[in-house]
Formats: structure tokens, C-alpha cells, sequence
């Protein structure tokens, strides 16, 4: 850091300090979180999804939009992400008191669809050995399953995708034994329910009924 801060910080703190260094950070209840560099395949899934998504709003016609970089405040316990994929609803940005100078909104009415994609990642830690090379370790994917899950469902974000093409949730999200698990969130009378899809299953979407992909297919996008 380049900056002392406290060992919780507020929002504001946050923007402030935030480096221009290439890394990405979140914050998750006050505490500053560096994300792990992505692997090719992970950034191979986003950029699937994000042409497919992209595909179906311009020719439905839609205002949205997908920013390189944008935050989603969580207003009710001090939390900031940067989903993987934030569909934005252009005409709603007039109405975002934070996004003209810091690229964050508050607003579900502003986020049509959220995508985490969940993905191991390759990170430098201490050197034990003679060599200093990366290991593979896994993010957290409690904070998709879990957290973020729990906090879209609250602001009222209508759609959640979590892309598990790596099969590293646990059991309960991916099966026994694990399985590549699309799950698909759908916000109704202000809780998610939950459609999972795997395999040759086609993607049912809400907000795009007109997909025509399965699951297997983001997964085949990885490699």
C-alpha cells in the first residue's frame, strides 16, 4: 500500500487508495482484498460470455452496456466488487451518484446480470525452495457461492450467473463427485432461485431467452 489506512476501511478510503498498478482489488466488509492474477482459461470463459451477452443485447436492442472495470457498492455492509462480467443499464447511469468520476453503482436498477466466474489462479507466494515460481492455488469460492451471492440477492440484482468450470465449489453447488456447474440465479419476490445446468443442459437465461449454447459449450470456451 502506499498509504497507512486503518484495519477497516470505508468506501471512499478505498477509491482513494486504490493504486494504478494493473491489480485488482475488492473490498469485503471493510477489508481491502488484492484478487489473484487470472488464468488464460478464466479470462477464455469471460470473453466467451461477455461476446454471447453482448450478441443478444444489441440485437434485442437494449441500452446495456459491459465496462472494462466498474465497482458494485454494497451499501448495507461496506463491500465493493468488480464482477467478472457487469451488465450495465446505460439509461439508469444518469441516476448513479457515484459512477461519473469512480465508476460504481448502487442501484440494482442498473444491473440487468452479474457474472463471477469461478477459477483457479495462478499466484506468487513466499519462496520455499530454490526456485521462485508460481503455484496454483484456488480463489476463494465461497465469496461467489456465498458472499456475493448473498449481497446481489439483497441489493436486488434480477439476474446471477456463477460459472464454476473448474468444479471448485463444494459439494453442495457442484455435486457428488464434483461436476462443471453453470448456476443461474434468478431473482423472484426478492429471493434467488437457483436453476444449475452441466453437460449438454442449453443455458436458460431470464433476461435472454434466446441463448442457444449449453454449459459444455462454456466450458469447451476455457481451453
Amino acid at each position: 500500500m502506499t498509504q497507512t489506512l486503518p484495519k477497516l476501511v470505508t468506501f471512499e478510503q478505498f477509491i482513494e487508495w486504490y493504486p494504478s498498478n494493473g491489480a485488482r482489488y475488492e473490498l469485503h466488509k471493510g477489508v481491502i482484498v488484492e484478487m489473484p492474477p487470472p488464468t488464460g482459461e478464466h479470462e477464455n470463459v469471460v470473453g466467451f460470455l461477455a461476446a454471447q451477452i453482448t450478441f443478444q443485447f444489441l440485437q434485442m436492442g437494449l441500452p446495456f452496456r459491459i465496462p472494462k472495470t466498474a465497482f458494485v457498492k454494497i451499501q448495507s455492509n461496506n463491500s465493493t466488487y468488480s464482477p467478472d462480467i457487469l451488465l450495465l443499464n446505460h439509461d439508469n447511469l444518469v441516476n448513479e451518484p457515484l459512477w461519473r468520476k469512480q465508476s460504481t453503482v448502487i442501484q440494482a436498477a442498473s444491473i440487468p446480470l452479474a457474472v463471477e466466474v469461478v477459477s483457479q489462479c495462478v499466484a506468487r507466494v513466499p519462496r520455499v525452495e530454490a526456485t521462485d515460481e508460481p503455484v496454483r492455488v484456488s480463489t476463494n469460492w465461497r465469496d461467489d457461492y456465498y458472499d456475493k451471492f448473498r449481497d446481489y440477492e439483497e441489493m436486488g440484482i434480477p439476474e446471477y450467473w456463477i460459472v464454476d468450470y473448474a468444479a471448485i465449489g463444494g459439494k453442495r453447488f457442484t455435486g457428488n463427485p464434483k461436476q462443471k456447474t453453470i448456476t443461474i440465479c434468478e431473482l423472484v419476490d426478492g429471493d434467488y432461485q437457483i436453476t444449475v445446468f452441466r453437460g449438454n443442459n442449453f443455458i436458460v437465461s431470464p433476461l435472454f431467452p434466446q441463448l442457444n449454447f449449453t454449459a459444455q459449450q462454456i466450458f469447451d470456451s476455457a481451453l
